[in-house]
C-alpha cells in the first residue's frame, strides 16, 4: 500500500467520502447526529480495510518474525514500497485488551522523550515513523532507540520503526532491520479489485493483457498510485452503462487521471451567468447528492455571494435537467446528480479555488449555511463530505491556518447548532489527518486548549477533537490538552469526563496524569480532577506481571501529595465520598487495602496545621462508610479498626506501621 494510505471504511453504518468522486447517500433525516460512528471505530475499520488490500511486500514475513522474537523491528525500504502500511498492519496483529496504539512524535507538545520510561505501557503498540526525518532528527532518534527498545521489551510491548531510507543505521541496531520491497504492482492491483467487489472473472485475464493497464503499469508505480487507480476502476464500473466491460472501465479510469485543467477552464469561461457557475460549483462540492439538495444549495450559494435574484416568471425558468446539461452533468435514475465524466468534480473544485480566490471566503460561509439546511436527503455523510471537500482545498494549497481559523469561527458560533459544531470537528479532523499539516494542527489545538480561553461552544469542539480524533493515535497529547480544558471548567464537566474516559484505557496514562496533578502549581480544579482519576479500583488492578500501580513508589508519592492537598484545601463534604470509596475498596482488596489506608493516613499526616482535625475527619468518614461497605459490617468494622491503628501510629500513640516495600518508580510496568 501507500506511504500515506487512503481512507476506506468497511462495515460502516453509512457511506464515507474523503476525496473526489461520487457520494452515495441513503436518504433520511439525521437531526441529532445520534448515529455518528466514533473516530476510533472508523480508524479500526480503516485498518481492517488496509489488512484486506495489503499484498505483503517482500520482507513482510521476516519483519513479522523479528517483531515476534524481539518486540522491535526497524523497517527500511524505498518510498512507495508500502512501509507505513506494513508497519500499521504488523502492529494491528498485536491488538489485545491490554495496551494502546501510540504513534510516537518526539519533540511535539505533550510527547515524552523517547528515553522516558513513562512512554511505554504494558502491551502498547508503538509506531515511530522517521521515513521523512532529516539527518539531524534521524541521528537524534536513533541514539534513543536502544533505551526505548529495552523498555518495550521489559513491558511486553511492540515497537515498529520506519527508518529514513537514506539513513545509516548503527551496527547495534542492524539485527532489528528488515528491508521492505514493494510487491508486484499487478498483484496489488488485482488484490484491490477483488476487495472492491469486482468479480475475478471480469478482471483476472484482462489485468495481464489490457493495454490500458499495461500503459498504467509501464512506469514504476507506488502502492498509493495503484490503490488510487483501482478505486477509479471501481467507480467507473459502478457508473458504467450495462454492457461495458473491464477494458472500458480501465479506459474511463485512465482518462480521469489526465490533466483536465484546460477543459475545465474552457467550461468555466463559457459559463458567464452566475446561476450557471453556482450550479457548477455546487455539483462539484456536493457531487452525488440528490437533485433537491443541489437545487437548494445552489440557490443558497447565489444568495451568499450577493447575486441578484432571477426575476423571470417561474414557468420561464430553465428546468434543472437543462441547466445540468450546460455544465456536463445529469441526474441518474436514483435522483442523484453527477458529472458525466469520472472524477471531473475534483478538477472543477481545484480550478474554482485556484482561479476565483475572492470566492473562497464565501465558500466557507456557504458551507456553514449548507450543513445547517434541513432536508431529508442532507445526511450526516453528505455534510461531512462537503466540509472535507472545502478542507481539501485549503490544505492542498497550503492554507492550513485559514482552515483552522474557519473551524474556530464555526465552533464559536455553534450554540444550538449541532450540525455546525460537527462541521467544525470535521474541519479540524481533516487538518489533523493531513500528512503535511497534521503537526501544525496539533500545535494549534494545544494553544487553544492551554493558552486561550475558548468559549463554551468551541470548547466542546476541542473536547470532541481531542477525545475522539487525537486520542486514537496520540493519547498522550490528547490527555494533556483535555487536562488544560478540564482545569478551567465550572459547572458541567465534559472535559473532565472525557479525560477520565481516556485514562481509563491505560494504566500508563493514569499514572502520567496523577504525576502531573502532584506537581507544584496545582489549582483547585486539579484537586477535583484528582478525585475522579484517583479511583482506587484501577489503581489496585494488576498489570500483566501481577503488580499494581498503587505498589509503585512514584505513584504512592503522587497519591499522597494529591490527597494531602485535597484534605487540607477542600471541604470535607466534597472529599468524603471519595475517601469512602477508598475505604470500601480497602475492605475487599487484601494487602492492597493496607496500602490504600497507609496512603490516606500519610496524606493526612502532611496537613501540618490541621493534622489532628484531619485525622478525626478521616476516622469519622470511616465510621460513616461502614453503613454502605460492600463486604458487610464485619469487613467494614475491621477496616475502620485498621485505619484507627494507623492513625494512632502516625500520632505516636501506637506501634508504627509502614507501607509495604514499594516497587521502584516507573520501572515495573511490563
Amino acid at each position: 500500500m501507500s506511504e500515506h494510505s487512503g481512507t476506506r471504511v468497511d462495515n460502516a453504518r453509512g457511506p464515507m467520502h474523503t476525496g473526489s468522486g461520487d457520494i452515495y447517500i441513503n436518504a433520511g433525516p439525521d437531526p441529532r447526529e445520534s448515529d455518528r460512528p466514533s473516530f476510533r471505530r472508523v480508524a479500526d475499520d480503516q485498518l481492517a480495510w488496509l489488512r484486506q488490500v495489503l499484498v505483503p511486500p517482500v520482507g513482510m514475513g521476516n519483519a513479522r518474525s523479528r517483531l515476534a522474537d524481539t518486540g522491535t523491528v526497524i523497517l527500511d525500504g524505498t518510498p512507495g514500497s508500502g512501509r507505513t502500511s506494513a508497519a500499521r498492519v504488523l502492529l494491528r496483529e498485536y491488538h489485545h485488551d491490554a495496551g494502546v496504539f501510540h504513534e510516537l512524535l518526539p519533540g511535539e507538545e505533550g510527547e515524552l522523550p523517547l528515553t522516558h520510561p513513562d512512554l511505554v505501557g504494558s502491551g502498547d503498540r508503538l509506531l515511530l515513523d522517521l521515513s521523512a526525518a532529516d539527518s539531524v532528527r534521524w541521528a537524534a532518534a536513533q541514539a534513543d532507540i536502544p533505551t526505548l527498545r529495552k523498555v518495550v521489551h521489559d513491558r511486553h510491548a511492540h515497537l515498529v520503526v520506519i527508518m529514513a531510507h537514506d539513513g545509516v543505521l548503527d551496527s547495534g541496531l542492524q539485527h532489528y532491520r528488515v528491508e521492505i520491497e514493494r510487491p508486484k504492482e499487478r498483484n496489488a492491483l488485482q488484490r484491490h479489485l477483488r476487495v472492491h467487489g469486482v468479480p475475478h472473472q471480469q478482471y483476472l485475464h484482462h489485468v495481464q493483457s489490457d493495454p490500458t493497464v499495461e500503459d498504467f503499469l509501464r512506469e514504476g508505480r507506488t502502492m498509493r498510485e495503484v490503490a488510487d487507480f483501482a478505486d477509479l476502476v471501481r467507480r467507473a464500473r459502478e457508473a458504467a452503462p450495462p454492457g461495458d466491460g473491464f477494458a472500458q472501465w480501465c479506459a474511463t479510469a485512465r482518462k480521469a487521471q489526465a490533466d483536465r485543467r484546460k477543459d475545465v477552464a474552457a467550461l468555466v469561461a463559457r459559463l458567464r451567468e452566475s446561476p450557471q457557475r453556482a450550479l457548477l460549483i455546487t455539483v462539484a462540492m456536493l457531487h452525488g447528492a440528490h437533485a433537491d439538495v443541489i437545487h437548494r444549495a445552489t440557490q443558497l450559494l447565489l444568495r451568499t455571494t450577493g447575486s441578484p435574484p432571477d426575476n423571470l416568471p417561474l414557468l420561464q425558468h430553465k428546468d434543472l435537467a437543462e441547466r445540468l446539461a450546460e455544465i456536463s452533468a445529469g441526474t441518474g435514475p436514483d435522483g442523484h446528480v453527477r458529472f458525466t465524466e469520472l472524477d471531473y468534480d475534483a478538477a472543477v473544485r481545484a480550478h474554482i479555488w485556484d482561479h476565483l480566490p475572492d470566492l473562497r471566503k464565501h465558500l466557507g460561509s456557504w458551507t456553514a449555511r449548507s450543513v445547517d439546511l434541513h432536508d431529508p436527503h442532507l445526511t450526516r455523510e453528505l455534510r461531512d463530505a462537503l466540509v472535507a471537500q472545502l478542507a481539501g482545498q485549503y490544505l492542498r494549497t497550503g492554507h492550513g491556518a485559514g482552515l483552522a481559523s474557519l473551524a474556530e469561527t464555526w465552533g464559536s458560533t455553534s450554540a444550538g447548532r449541532a450540525r455546525l459544531e460537527a462541521a467544525a470537528v470535521q474541519a479540524l479532523t481533516c487538518g489533523l489527518d493531513d500528512p503535511v499539516h497534521g503537526r501544525s494542527f496539533r500545535e494549534r489545538i494545544y494553544q487553544w486548549c492551554a493558552k486561550k480561553l475558548p468559549g463554551a461552544e468551541f470548547t466542546q469542539v476541542l473536547i470532541r477533537v481531542c477525545a475522539d480524533v487525537i486520542a486514537v493515535s496520540h493519547p498522550d497529547q490528547a490527555m494533556l490538552r483535555l487536562h488544560h480544558l478540564a482545569r478551567r471548567e465550572t459547572g458541567s464537566s465534559p472535559a473532565r469526563d472525557a479525560l477520565c474516559t481516556l485514562i481509563g484505557t491505560s494504566h500508563r496514562l493514569r499514572r502520567r496524569l496523577i504525576d502531573r496533578l502532584a506537581r507544584p502549581g496545582r489549582t483547585p480544579a486539579d484537586l477535583y480532577i484528582f478525585l475522579r482519576v484517583g479511583d482506587p479500583y484501577p489503581l489496585t488492578f494488576p498489570y500483566a506481571n501481577s503488580r499494581t500501580p498503587v505498589e509503585e513508589a512514584g505513584v504512592q508519592d503522587s497519591l499522597v501529595t494529591c490527597w494531602s492537598a485535597v484534605l487540607s484545601q477542600l471541604p470535607q463534604g466534597t472529599w468524603q465520598p471519595y475517601v469512602e470509596r477508598w475505604l470500601h475498596t480497602a475492605s475487599v482488596t487484601g494487602d492492597h487495602g493496607d496500602i490504600l489506608l497507609d496512603l490516606l493516613v500519610a496524606a493526612a499526616a502532611r496537613c501540618d496545621h490541621r493534622r489532628g482535625a484531619t485525622f478525626a475527619a478521616l476516622y469519622a468518614s470511616a465510621r460513616d462508610a461502614e453503613r454502605t461497605a460492600p463486604g458487610g459490617p464485619a469487613h467494614a468494622t475491621a477496616t475502620t479498626d485498621r485505619l484507627l491503628q494507623k492513625i494512632s501510629a502516625a500520632q505516636g500513640l501506637g506501634p508504627p506501621t509502614e507501607l509495604p516495600q514499594a516497587e521502584p518508580a516507573r520501572g515495573t510496568e511490563p
